[in-house]
């Protein structure tokens, strides 16, 4: 018998060997179930061998192949590469592609009802007469939709079938999605945003692999020019298919409607906040070939697609593309092999590119399209930055009296003001004023979250959560705990009592859990239901408000504290988004930036609108220490029960680190956050040069010591977290 070689779904080292039997049709990316121990598990043909290497070789037998298309050659190459890169097992990165096994069986099918001409002699009783009348209005409906229509019971809609009056239909519950139409018309571009998406459609029609980087200001209609890429795509070829990648649910949802009006269909969505059933049926489609367009968060970069031939990576700069649990990754980069392997391309689009993504274009590796200018009237927003130290908000506010000056106007103008704080809850520090106590995440050095609205305790980290007590834990006192600090929450609560008639709506994960609330919000705030929305950073996501003139940011500075080597960057990135909401449309829009570091390189550019001049800065202070994009970095992190374990096997560790030219160990060191769930924690991170296989040499120092049961070790290429 033939032999296969299987990778499976589990944190396993290498494929494993299988006879093939006889009738059984397994071809490289087949999918199987084979045993693995007493249990037949899933996984994924690797490679095919001769009869004759299974020879005097006692092998168990593949338990069946699931009836779909194979993987691919380039989406087996990504994983193997994904895998490497990440230095993690294959296995787990095939799991990874394989999230809704259940979409490798047939559709669950449902059975409907439907009248077939067929008249039944003699009397009618009233109830048969009510559900004939129903099936003849609702055309093709289920037992339970006949009966509740009718008023009766499913037995008499299964007696009419008896008869031959109704007929049974089975058909499937997951259809497909709907075609998209390329030309249809889309909106009518200006010069520049044609000029762009010409450059785009005759980089596509040339084949092979392209990489683009579409810098356009915020509003400056990035996505209707990517639209035209996407057309062009689906024109070229009846099989291709198409991913766009956003950073988040809510920017999935708010962009939805915004495909099905240009190609009169909606796209097939992947992301967390999709329920079993649609996860099972986007799958499918995706893995027959029949999903043309899929729009989703990084995951969807994992989904076994048939032929893909355009990735577009929205927002490219948001570190939400960076996953930290498990395998980690940043979406943008596996994005671009991911185009090169499938001999495709990739498109980049952002207002605020990363420096990694502008020192490639500059390097000629992403062809450059610029969008300098809003369509129409809109103008880019002024943004002034209000100097705390010389307006300081009065006793117990966190407004200052200029900020709270211009929503007063904007509100009597029938306008609408955004005010942004990157702190869920009510107060992020909640301490005992009697033994000044700091409430903490048990197994954690985490602090506690005051939420005000549920009056809980939460740790935002962890997910622990307590009803706020009504006396310190430590020392007993009663009401002695109070929030320190500013949260979203608190600062709704002092726009209420400036703006007492203002329609005031919060809107962070704890307020908008889930699609549909999200939708609802921006939704409503789109509409001019809200008057001041207050929000932390998922207002800053891509969201269009034609009637937002004021957005207030009132603690700029919380993003350049801690030793992130990006934390100026990702401030100018977030602030810079977050004003880019206002004055998309007719009316002009202000931006007032609250700080105490007026003078920071970030802020001043923020104001200058100058942010080529503050990336040349952080270009030359990274070049200058060998950090990305100029030199490579990895983190591996280590976690035990105790301090003492952990400890005593980072020393072993660093003991074995290898020997490489170019290759600088920093650590171990507790990590920033040295405690959670009550492991601790701690920290190597590694510097080399850009031409240095970081990889190979992170993959080979972690297998010199064989890791304790109780110690966790993990490895992250190019970190972005730094905690």
């Amino acid at each position: 018998m033939p032999v296969a070689r299987i990778l499976f779904t589990l944190p396993l080292p290498e494929p494993f060997d299988y006879t093939v039997p006889d009738g059984m049709d397994v071809v490289p990316g087949s999918y199987v179930a084979a045993p693995v121990g007493p249990y037949d598990r899933l996984g994924m043909v690797v490679e095919v061998l001769p009869d004759r290497v299974g020879s005097n070789r006692k092998l168990k037998p593949v338990s069946a192949v699931y009836d779909v298309p194979p993987m691919s050659e380039a989406m087996r190459e990504f994983l193997s590469w994904t895998a490497k890169y990440t230095v993690s097992h294959p296995g787990t990165v095939l799991g990874m592609a394989l999230r809704a096994r259940e979409a490798l069986l047939p559709s669950p099918v449902e059975v409907r009802y439907r009248l077939t001409g067929f008249e039944i002699s003699g009397r009618v009783t009233d109830a048969r007469a009510r559900v004939l009348e129903q099936a003849r209005i609702l055309g093709l409906a289920t037992a339970s939709e006949l009966a509740a229509a009718a008023g009766v019971s499913s037995s008499v809609v299964k007696g009419l079938v008896v008869t031959g009056a109704l007929e049974e239909i089975e058909e499937p519950t997951d259809l497909p999605f709907a075609e998209p139409d390329p030309e249809r018309p889309g909106e009518v571009l200006t010069g520049e945003q044609a000029e762009a998406a010409e450059a785009l459609r005759a980089g596509l029609r040339e084949g092979g692999f392209s990489s683009f980087l579409l810098d356009g200001v915020t509003g400056s209609g990035k996505t209707e020019v990517y639209f035209e890429a996407i057309a062009e795509v689906l024109r070229a070829d009846p099989e291709a298919q198409i991913l766009v990648l956003l950073p988040e649910i809510a920017l999935t949802q708010a962009i939805l409607s915004r495909f099905e009006r240009r190609f009169g269909a909606a796209p097939a969505p992947w992301h967390s906040g999709l329920n079993p059933k649609e996860r099972r049926r986007t799958m499918r489609e995706v893995l027959h070939g029949r999903a043309r367009i899929v729009i989703g968060a990084r995951s969807a970069l994992f989904l076994p697609y048939r032929k893909l031939k355009l990735i577009i990576v929205d927002e490219e700069h948001d570190p939400s593309f960076k996953q930290e649990d498990g395998v980690t990754y940043h979406a943008r980069d596996l994005a671009v092999m991911r185009a090169k392997l499938e001999d495709g391309a990739v498109v980049l689009a952002s207002a605020t590119p990363a420096l990694e993504t502008v020192v490639n274009a500059e390097a000629g590796r992403y062809a450059r399209l610029r969008l300098a200018a809003r369509p129409g009237t809109a103008q880019l927003p002024e943004i002034e930055l209000v100097d705390l130290r010389k307006a300081p908000p009065g006793k117990g506010k966190w407004l200052s009296p200029v900020l709270e000056h211009a929503m007063t106007e904007r509100l009597a103008a029938g306008e609408q003001s955004l005010l942004f704080l990157n702190r869920r809850g009510y107060a992020p520090l909640v301490i005992c004023k009697a033994c000044g106590e700091r409430l903490k995440s048990p197994g954690t050095e985490n602090w506690l979250t005051e939420h005000r609205y549920s009056g809980r305790l939460v740790c935002h980290l962890t997910g622990y959560s307590i009803p706020k007590p009504a006396v310190c834990p430590k020392c007993g006192a009663a009401d002695s705990l109070i929030g320190v600090g500013p949260g979203v929450e608190r600062v709704a609560e002092e726009v209420r009592v400036l703006l007492p008639d203002a329609r005031i709506e919060i809107f962070s994960s704890d307020t908008a859990q889930g699609a549909d609330a999200t939708r609802s919000i921006v939704e409503r705030m789109a509409a001019g239901e809200i008057d001041v929305l207050i929000g932390t950073q998922i207002v800053a996501k891509g969201h269009n408000f034609p009637n937002l003139t004021l957005v207030g940011v009132v603690d700029a500075d919380s993003g350049l504290k801690g030793g992130d080597l990006r934390a100026g960057e990702r401030t100018y990135q977030l602030l810079s988004q977050v004003a880019g909401r206002a004055g998309r449309a007719e009316r002009p829009g202000r931006a007032y930036v609250q700080t105490y570091a007026p003078d920071n390189p970030a802020m001043q550019a923020l104001a200058a609108n100058d942010r080529d001049g503050y990336l040349a800065i952080e270009r030359e202070v990274r070049a200058e220490l060998g950090l990305p994009p100029f030199g490579r970095l990895a983190a591996l992190i280590l976690s035990a029960p105790s301090a003492e374990l952990v400890d005593s096997f980072a020393l072993l560790l660093a003991e074995q680190a290898p020997n490489a030219e170019g290759i600088e160990l920093f650590g171990p060191a507790p990590a920033p956050i040295a405690v959670l769930r009550g492991r601790h924690r701690r920290r190597f991170l590694v510097k080399s040069p850009r031409n240095v296989d970081l990889s190979a040499y992170m993959a080979a120092w972690s297998a010199r010591l064989k890791v304790p049961s109780q110690v966790r070790l993990s490895v992250d290429i190019d970190p972005y977290s730094f905690l």
